[in-house]
């Protein structure tokens, strides 16, 4: 077999046929390519029978790919090899054990709305408040349980307070209930053949003389249950050849264990460790540039990337004003790459949080830059930002029906189906609007905030009103009350949604919600990506870029607090896995590489003067093309918008004012933030009282 193309580290590990293997595989380096040479070496030269070969990965199309390539490699026969995830594997083995296992061969699988609604039923049963304790709290608190393998009667060893007294009770239940219905969960997948090889030496016996060699790509990425599952299988022929990359473990939030990774050599005391550090993706001032943030971080494997790339520009470092500057820096630069001939297909900007991504989106709508969001919905597609939305639209408007079906029971309020129906019937009948049409029941309840809101928004400010909506619908209790990532994202983007607001109150001086909701409107339905061949700008979390590559990268919110993110900098560990998605960040880029950051940066709502990231300041200072400080100009402009409005402009109701655009007015009413006043031929409307677009005169 000719392994002339391969380079002497990469021909090293190929050859590297038996025993416990640990290739630790930098990024770049053509890992993919020495896995599957590998398992195609062992068939071709080895004679080894494809049955006996098993090779895990972690996801669908990751296996896919692989069978692909060793079949090109093999033919036919490389159908024989179990390749595969992780769950696909464990699957495998439960239905060839099922009635061990205790289960009938007809068992089903549940997905995770049928475990959450199995979750609930349960809760229900147990006359458990919801509204306290969260379903989705209590469903994630138990596959997480199941993946550290504490099974139920552990877990009631760890009960020291009400909530986890009811996840016990649940667990218990719910594995009780599994069984008896012949079913299994996704995590059940893992820890199932691992009860199965506890409890049964034999059976486990006859796995291990199957699989004699065994493959685990992204090693670092395993959790206890798959790093149990790893060792049990290869404990007899210890025949186990893992590849990965400890500097690019950043799944920590998902249970990975990159200390797996780590202790390899202390599992396998007769290991043999195997570097690819020769990159074939990036030049030589990107690499050096990862190299010199990674070699900050205390818990690694010692490695160094090199390549015989070109050394490449300098990496492009921006310090803009705010996040709209940054925004617009990204756009222009895009613009000009393209006129240069550069494909938007080879482009990508990372950010730390989804948040982040919305002045990116409106800076490339308003350019006309096609991009597609990779992992994620556009921000004005998310489903937390339409209810919010919704919300806004129901308080402004309320016989807007279609806005009052989409949060009429959201958060829920026991307002079904049957009842939504009717009042629909009921408006059709009295040519009335849906809201007209209610007159009892939670209905009626959920009438009353409206109205509410209604009432309060009068008098707040645009900002002011959306955490009046948060609070007064239950929307963010109840992400609150889930204690997941998913709920904590959506939070995050829906108090990004007040950065939109304070933004237009302070560029517009403009507090009206007719006007707020008639901009954004044009934003959002502008918004809909479609599904064409296209050439598109990616726009990602630096978590979602794991495993891709692109000629130009840019990385914008490079400042503390961001990245590295405010929830990661407290203790080492944190902080050390926000250093290696820096890495990964950087390592993505094959041509080109910006950083960027800003002076001052409104997130989340709240304008914040923020220092730049200290992993531009661990990058070596040759390989950084740095700005001299005075050729940033700000213009009056930027310094009106930097400036905080505290001066109330002293207004009060019967004063004479004039507008820049609205032209002269009396003020009508002064309250908190806003002023309400007549503008001749213009009407009546609600302004930022503070705002320099108005003058007494």
């Amino acid at each position: 077999m000719n392994l002339d193309y391969l380079n002497d580290r990469q021909k090293e590990a190929v050859l590297a046929s038996d025993g416990p293997l640990l290739i630790l595989a930098g990024a770049g380096s053509g890992k993919t390519s020495v896995l599957t040479t590998k398992v195609a070496y062992l068939i071709k030269e080895k004679q080894i029978d494809p049955r006996n070969i098993v090779a895990i990965t972690f996801t669908n199309k990751a296996a896919k790919e692989m069978k692909e390539r060793i079949i090109k490699l093999v033919g036919n026969v490389g159908y024989d090899i179990q390749i595969s995830t992780f769950h696909s594997f464990g699957l495998r083995i439960i239905k060839e054990n099922y009635d061990i296992l205790g289960y009938e061969k007809s068992f089903t699988i549940i997905d995770s709305d049928d475990s959450l609604t199995v979750i609930k039923k349960l809760l229900k049963d147990m006359n458990v408040d919801t509204t306290r304790y969260n379903p989705k709290f209590v469903k994630n608190q138990i596959s997480s349980a199941k993946n550290e393998m504490v099974t139920p009667e552990k877990y009631k060893t760890l009960v020291n307070d009400e909530i986890s007294d009811i996840t016990y009770k649940t667990y218990k239940k719910y594995q009780e209930t599994l069984l008896k219905n012949n079913s299994l969960d996704f995590d059940d997948l893992l820890i199932k053949p691992i009860e199965l090889f506890s409890k049964h030496p034999d059976v486990l016996q006859q796995y291990q003389e199957l699989f004699k060699y065994i493959f685990i790509d992204e090693y670092q990425d395993t959790n206890e249950a798959q790093y149990i599952l790893s060792k049990m299988i290869s404990a007899k022929y210890k025949n186990i050849c893992v590849v990965g990359d400890d500097s690019q473990s950043i799944y920590s939030w998902r249970g990975a264990n990159f200390r797996n990774i780590l202790n390899f050599e202390k599992d396998y005391n007769d290991a043999k460790v195997i570097l690819l550090e020769q990159n074939y993706r990036s030049t030589k001032t990107i690499l050096n540039a990862a190299n010199s943030v990674i070699k900050n971080n205390v818990q690694k494997k010692d490695k160094n990337l090199w390549t015989k790339n070109e050394t490449g520009e300098k990496i492009k470092y921006v310090r803009a004003i705010d996040e709209k500057d940054e925004a617009s820096f990204v756009t222009r630069e895009i613009k000009k790459l393209k006129e240069e001939g550069v494909s938007l297909d080879d482009i990508a900007v990372l950010y730390r949080t989804n948040a982040q991504s919305r002045t990116i989106e409106e800076g490339f709508l308003n350019s006309n830059i096609p991009y597609r969001i990779v992992g994620a919905f556009a921000f004005y597609s998310r489903k937390e930002i339409k209810d919010l939305l919704a919300y806004l639209k129901l308080i402004y408007n309320t016989k807007d029906d279609v806005s009052l079906m989409r949060v009429i029971n959201y958060p829920k309020r026991g307002i079904g189906t049957k009842t939504i129906d009717n009042l629909s019937m009921d408006a059709v009948l009295n040519n009335s609007s849906m809201f007209e049409a209610i007159k009892k029941g939670k209905e009626l309840e959920f009438k009353k905030i409206i109205l509410e809101m209604k009432e309060k928004s009068e008098s707040l400010s645009l900002t002011e009103t959306i955490d009046m909506v948060l609070d007064k619908s239950g929307i963010r209790s109840d992400l609150e009350s889930e204690h997941t990532l998913e709920a904590d994202i959506r939070l995050e983007n829906l108090s990004e949604f007040k950065s939109i607001t304070k933004t237009f109150e302070e560029e517009s001086g403009i507090a009206s919600l007719e006007d707020f909701l008639n901009e954004v409107s044009l934003v959002s339905d502008v918004n809909d990506q479609k599904n064409d061949d296209t050439p598109k700008v990616a726009l990602m979390t630096t978590h979602a870029v794991k495993g891709l590559e692109f000629k130009y990268v840019f990385v914008i919110g490079m400042e503390e607090n961001i990245f590295p993110h405010v929830n990661c900098i407290e203790g080492p560990e944190g902080l050390e896995e926000e250093r290696r998605l820096c890495y990964v960040a950087i390592t993505r880029a094959k041509k080109k590489l910006y950083l960027l950051n800003a002076l001052k940066r409104t997130l989340f709502g709240k304008s914040s003067v923020n220092m730049p990231s200290r992993f531009i300041a661990e990058i070596d200072k040759d390989l950084i093309d740095m700005p001299e400080k005075k050729s940033v100009i700000i213009n009056q402009n930027k310094i009106d918008k930097l400036r905080m409005f505290n001066d109330d402009n002293g207004l009060k109701a019967g004063d004479n004012v004039i507008h820049d655009i609205y032209g002269p007015g009396v003020v009508v009413n002064v309250d908190k933030s806003i002023a309400t006043i007549a503008f001749k031929g213009q009407g009546i409307k609600k302004l930022m009282k503070n705002h320099k677009s108005i003058k007494k005169v």
